[in-house]
């Protein structure tokens, strides 16, 4: 609808996932598809995430240390796919991650995320429901926001407010054997998923 009503100029897809965006592409000038590799591959140099100047992430968890979690729930359950989560992250000029300070009776701002998905070097800003944490080694975002008179605050403080909202969790209890494995992208390993022990009564 925005490129309909002139609001962008092109609208690039990798996938779509409705019958109404795949008309578009065939009907809408303006519209256009790609390939994954023209997309995110990290051996293509002209990727489309190494083009970007912003991009707006959620998260399950973010860390103090930035790290994201974007594929396993805080029960180490897998919930989905992480899809260009960390390629985008890593390949913008400044990545938003917005999420609320909990969910449920859950802390999404914690001390250490279940799974990094997306490292917390690749992760600029946290805006949450209770304020906005800047990345420490973004000091030119921080005064850009100082600047602009937008507060912010240690993501360490947004940490402790969650805890004083719900609590800390318990620590997770893993079997040692791995179900999942994330790879980063220059195909080092980035973190493991292990099989939760089950509940005992």
């Amino acid at each position: 609808e925005l490129l309909k009503k002139g609001k962008v100029g092109k609208v690039i897809d990798v996938q779509d996932f409705d019958l109404e965006a795949v008309n578009s592409i065939h009907q809408t000038p303006g519209h256009y598809e790609m390939s994954a590799s023209q997309y995110a591959n990290p051996a293509n140099k002209g990727a489309f995430v190494n083009k970007l100047d912003f991009v707006v992430l959620a998260a399950l968890e973010i860390d103090t240390g930035f790290n994201v979690n974007v594929l396993t729930g805080s029960d180490g359950v897998l919930r989905g796919a992480p899809g260009g989560h960390p390629d985008t992250a890593a390949g913008s000029k400044v990545c938003v991650i917005v999420t609320p300070l909990t969910r449920g009776r859950m802390a999404t701002v914690c001390e250490k995320v279940v799974t990094v998905t997306t490292p917390g070097d690749c992760v600029d800003v946290l805006v949450t429901d209770y304020g906005i944490a800047v990345n420490p080694l973004r000091p030119d975002l921080i005064e850009c926001l100082d600047k602009a008179g937008i507060p912010h605050v240690s993501i360490e403080s947004l940490k402790e407010k969650a805890y004083s909202l719900v609590g800390r969790p318990d620590d997770l209890q893993w079997e040692d054997k791995v179900v999942a494995v994330l790879e980063a992208r220059d195909g080092t390993i980035l973190d493991v998923v292990r099989k939760i022990k089950p509940l005992e009564l």
